[in-house]
Parts: C-alpha cells; structure tokens; sequence
C-alpha cells in the first residue's frame, strides 16, 4: 500500500504555526514512508477564500521545504461533490431542512432547559409535501442534514490517541450543505479523499468528533476510511489559541519580518509535544528518519516563539558556507568571513552589519590615544594571519603592563568600533595591516 495524505488549508488567511505543524507532520510520515504528500486548498467558502491567500500558502509551504507531489483546488472539482451529494439524497442520507437560524437556536436552548443535550430533532424528516412547498413559497431554502445511520458507535485505534470511541446517538445529524448551495468542509473532503486514496488523516484533536461522522459518510459513499492520527492542540505560551485569520504567528512574518530560517520553524514544531528533545537541524532529514507516532504526548502542546529565536541562532552557528553563499544576505561575504562571523549571528540578515568589522565604513573608539599609538607601534611585522592577535596583545601587555579587560577592551574598540564581537584572531588577517593601522590612527573607514 502507498502512502497517501494531503495538507488541506484553507485560502482564507496566512497559515500560522499550528496548521505549519499539521503539514509537517503528514509531509514526515510520507516521506519517511516513500508515498505521497497532497496538497488540497479548500477554497469552496467563496466569500473569504482569495488567490492571494493561495499564492502565500504555497510560498510558505515552499520556503519551508515541504514539497508536494500533487496540488488542486476544491472550487475545480464542484461537480463530483454534486454527483455525491445527488447520490445521498436519492438514498435518503440527506436531507432538506427548512429551519432558520433563529429557530434552531430556540430549539437548543430549549434542550438545554430540558438538560438534555442539544442534539437536532429530525423534525425535517417528517415534514409534508404540504409543508415543504409552504416554506418554498415563503422564499425558504433548505440546508441539507447527513443522516446519520443510528443507533451506532465509531471506534478506532488513533495513531496518536490510542483507542477511540465515539456515540452518533449523542451527535446531531451534521449540515453538509448551507442554504445558499455552498458546502461546508465535510462532504467534499470525504469525496477528495475518497478519489484520491487518502490513506492516513492527521490533523489536530479538535477533528476526532468530526472524524467519527465522516466515517458514516466513508461508508455511504462507498469508500474506505482512513486510519486517522489526532494530534494534540497547539496554543500560545500562555494557552491562547492560534487564529490564521489575525495572521498569529503566520509563517509569512516569520520569513518576511523576524528573518529566521525555515529549519528553526521545522526543528520545533517536528518535536512539539512529543516525548523527542528538540533539536537544531539543518535539514529535513533527520527529522524524517526519527518521526514515530508514539513519541507524541495527548497533553497540550505550547508554542513559545523564544524557542525559535534559540534555535535559530543555533542553526546558523551550525551552517556551513555552501549553505547560504548564494543567499542575498551573504552579498561580499567570504567564506572565511562568514566563519568568521558565524558564532555571534542570530539572524542571517545580521551578517551584513557584522561584516562591516572587516568591510567598513566604521568609527574607530579610541579613549586612550597614547595606548593605541603605543599598540600601533607594536603592530607585528609582515602578513597578518590568526596568529597575530595573540603575538601583539603579549607584546603590548609587555610593555604598558596592560592585561585583561584593561589590555582587550581598547584594542577591539579601535580595530571594530565595537567592545564586544567575534574572536579576534581570525578578524585581523580579513581587515589586513593597511585598513588595521588606518584605525589605529583613528581615521574612519
């Protein structure tokens, strides 16, 4: 059997870490697998679903390296959710019903009262040609119920969950179709998924109920259910939700604003809320070789967007210059400055500033004049290479009796314009002897 699982996202918002950690889990299992990665825009509400939503899906998704084997759009495929829906009706499996917003609301709140549970009646099941041509007259439209075959209970063995057991008879039959035609998610993902040989579905634990209904409408359209894979949710440090719609810790401001590389995103939500230690990496490898459904917790997961600054950093101490040579950030920079540079980056986008230690322009600081004119002369004699900081702070110390903080500090402030930075051994054969004794005359440059 090939695996098969698919990325459904809506294009009405910028995806946010949480449906990032959805997509990553499916894209690890199938390539660990050797199957197929799907990605399904589910763009039927077409009130708020948008290219450019769309476009930026994909751009995310590309950034961070998950690669799809196949990509549709729902709007495409209306017609095979209208034959399947066709088939319900004929078989009695939905149905019409004529009851407005306000009057559903009343008939929960009654339930409620009742302390029963607020489960639909199925009063649209015994209504009258009569009836039904009264509130057509009346300019009604239906929206259109799955019945659910009942009584019944759905189990399964979740892949994340353990065992699962749910009772339809607690569960109102759900809506398919709204009043204006338009349908809501359920029908046409069990159609696409269906069609395509879907073979595993995982997505967050919020779905498990919707999951125990699709698996009636599985049965009544003639497909196989999916072996299904919950993950735990995913909130803010402080337990807040994540929202698409207000663009929450969207991946787009992560690339576009924070600058951090895509494998701090996918280092930490790979091992969120498992039992895994996460880990900086610098490839998907890894990541794909170690993923393993038992590792992950039932507990909630907590996104804390510090970790990701940490990871970030540690990232790039671990890069190797082929890496990003290419990279527009890396513009003038060698390979033996960015080793150079390397350990005190954050951020890729930092580099450039780092590199003006070397580069320029900068302004020398020099407190003590005497000092640094003393160290100029000490200056050691031909080319310089990594050995030369050591020879000429021993020589300075030698003859003004300077050590430590008191020998260190003035020197890097003259030579960087800065009193902290990387080491100074390499720094010096990239600056070079002309551009080093310029400085120590206190001329900028």
């Amino acid at each position: 059997m090939t695996v098969k699982v698919r990325f459904a996202p809506s294009p009405t918002g910028k995806i946010h870490v949480g449906n990032v950690r959805t997509a990553l889990v499916n894209w690890l299992f199938a390539r660990q697998q050797q199957g197929e990665f799907i990605l399904r825009l589910d763009d039927t509400d077409r009130e708020r679903s948008t290219e450019e939503f769309a476009d930026l899906i994909r751009t995310d998704l590309t950034w961070l390296g998950l690669n799809w084997d196949d990509c549709f759009r729902q709007s495409d495929r209306m017609e095979k959710y209208d034959t399947a829906a066709e088939k319900l009706k004929a078989e009695g499996r939905l149905y019409p019903c004529f009851e407005t917003a306000v009057e559903l609301d009343l008939k929960r709140k009654i339930k409620l009262g009742q302390g029963k549970p607020p489960v639909y009646d199925r009063a649209a099941l015994s209504m009258s040609e009569e009836q039904i041509e009264k509130y057509r007259k009346e300019g009604r439209r239906p929206h259109w119920r799955f019945r659910l075959d009942l009584p019944a209970r759905v189990e399964w063995e979740d892949l994340v969950k353990g065992h699962q057991s749910f009772d339809l008879d607690s569960l109102s039959d759900p809506i398919l179709i709204r009043e204006d035609g338009s349908y809501l998610y359920t029908l046409p993902s069990v159609v696409d998924d269906i069609e395509y040989g879907i073979t595993h579905i995982m997505r967050g634990e919020d779905h498990a109920t919707n999951s125990a209904v699709q698996t009636q409408i599985f049965e009544a359209l003639g497909g196989k259910t999916p072996a299904y894979a919950h993950f735990s949710l995913l909130t803010g440090k402080g337990g807040e939700g994540l929202s698409k719609r207000f663009g929450t810790a969207s991946i787009e401001s992560y690339r576009e604003e924070e600058g951090l590389e895509p494998m701090a995103i996918n280092s930490l939500l790979a091992r969120l809320g498992s039992n895994v230690d996460v880990e900086p990496f610098t490839s998907l490898e890894p990541l794909i070789e170690s993923f393993d459904f038992s590792s992950y917790s039932r507990s909630t997961a907590k996104f804390d967007a510090h970790d990701l600054e940490v990871l970030n950093a540690k990232i790039l101490h671990m890069t190797d210059y082929e890496q990003v040579k290419d990279r527009a950030e890396m513009s003038g920079v060698s390979k033996a400055l960015w080793e150079t540079l390397r350990p005190n980056l954050s951020r890729l986008r930092d580099v450039q500033d780092w590199a003006k230690l070397v580069n320029g322009p900068l302004t020398p600081i020099i407190e003590n004049k005497d000092f640094i004119a003393k160290a100029l002369e000490l200056l050691p004699e031909g080319e310089l290479d990594e050995t030369s900081w050591k020879a000429w702070t021993t020589a300075v110390k030698d003859a003004t009796g300077a050590k430590g903080k008191a020998l260190f500090l003035p020197l890097r402030q003259a030579v960087t314009g800065m009193d902290h930075g990387p080491e100074m051994g390499p720094l010096l054969p990239l600056i070079g002897r002309d551009k080093l004794e310029a400085r120590l005359r206190g001329e900028t440059g």
